[in-house]
């Protein structure tokens, strides 16, 4: 049996991680769930957003689940998300993008992924003050960074059956940071003669992601694009709420949706639970459960095509309905 650690949220984060509980147990797979708190509603009890016994059960398990959690403007915290990705090293950013049954987008046939560097560029956070009128932020580009997440950009394309990745960067301005990311992705890519190697500046990347997705298969990008272009592709296929994310280290990889915790719906059994549930399949997929995440994507992707969906993406099931509707297309 699997023990997996269960950051269960705020917001609406406990609501659609008890639907993606019951729908794996109804698969008839067996996890030992570690379920742990974070976020706003812990810092009164313990004084931070993100307790050590939080991280200590993911680096103990290898393994976590995790739904939205809310941290706190303006009150001197830093993000939950980057304190994860920063402790545990979860250097790579996967998230997939696919057009689903039964939800309409602008396009059809939209299969793209973006494999995001996690811990670098303009998110390292080194910035200073000048003077009143002037701040510096400082973009830290590196080789190794840059090496290892385009290898697993063509790693992912080779274990998955794809055929290109494509790099975005924008090196004809920053040519000495982009110029080292670009450069770092062509010596890894001659390792990879089975794989199309091809390269795009972010600008023209977002305007051919609007005129036609269809044309991409795997981008890897640096943090700062991977951020913004991952948010686009979720809006290609339905939008956040049912956008999947994983973040994925040497030694551990925790799974989430892209989403946040929305606690203006919190307790209403409003919540779409599509966003953490294909992040769960994922995270199937990476323990090796792989007929166990068939079984439930073929489930989800039925309910869907049978017009069963939440309010935000057509529908009017509650979360408890669509639940129970993608478990009896388990059975």
């Amino acid at each position: 049996m699997h023990t997996i650690t269960l950051i269960n949220g705020d917001g609406i984060g406990p609501e659609i991680s008890e639907s993606v509980q019951k729908i794996i147990a109804a698969s008839g797979l067996e996890i030992n769930w570690d379920i742990q708190t974070a976020g706003a509603d812990v810092i009164e009890s313990e004084g931070v957003p993100l307790p050590d016994r939080v991280l200590e059960s993911i680096k103990r398990n290898k393994v976590a689940l995790k739904a939205p959690v809310t941290t706190p403007i303006g009150k001197g915290f830093r993000s939950v998300n980057v304190q994860l990705r920063k402790a545990l090293d979860l250097y790579a950013n996967l998230r997939p993008c696919k057009n689903l049954p039964g939800v309409e987008t602008r396009f059809k046939d939209v299969d793209i992924v973006v494999v995001r560097e996690n811990t670098e560029d303009l998110y390292a956070g080194v910035e200073e003050k000048i003077d009143e009128d002037t701040a510096h932020s400082i973009k830290i580009i590196t080789r190794k960074a840059s090496e290892r997440i385009c290898k697993f950009a063509f790693e992912y394309a080779i274990k998955n059956n794809r055929h290109e990745v494509c790099a975005v960067s924008k090196a004809n301005i920053m040519k000495l940071s982009d110029g080292l990311f670009l450069e770092s992705f062509r010596n890894v890519a001659k390792d990879y003669p089975q794989i199309t190697s091809k390269e795009i500046l972010v600008d023209n990347l977002c305007m051919q992601l609007v005129q036609d997705p269809t044309r991409f298969d795997v981008l890897v990008l640096p943090n700062l694009y991977g951020d913004i272009v991952s948010d686009l592709t979720a809006g290609l296929i339905g939008g956040l709420g049912v956008a999947q994310g994983a973040n994925i280290g040497l030694d551990c990889a925790v799974f989430e949706p892209v989403h946040g915790s929305a606690p203006d719906i919190k307790g209403q059994n409003k919540a779409n639970p599509t966003a953490l549930l294909l992040s769960a399949i994922e995270m199937l997929k990476y323990i090796n459960e792989y007929t166990y995440a068939e079984k439930i994507e073929k489930a989800l992707f039925k309910t869907l095509s049978q017009g069963h969906k939440t309010a935000d993406i057509g529908g009017n099931l509650t979360t408890t309905e669509f639940t129970n509707k993608i478990i009896e297309n388990l059975l």
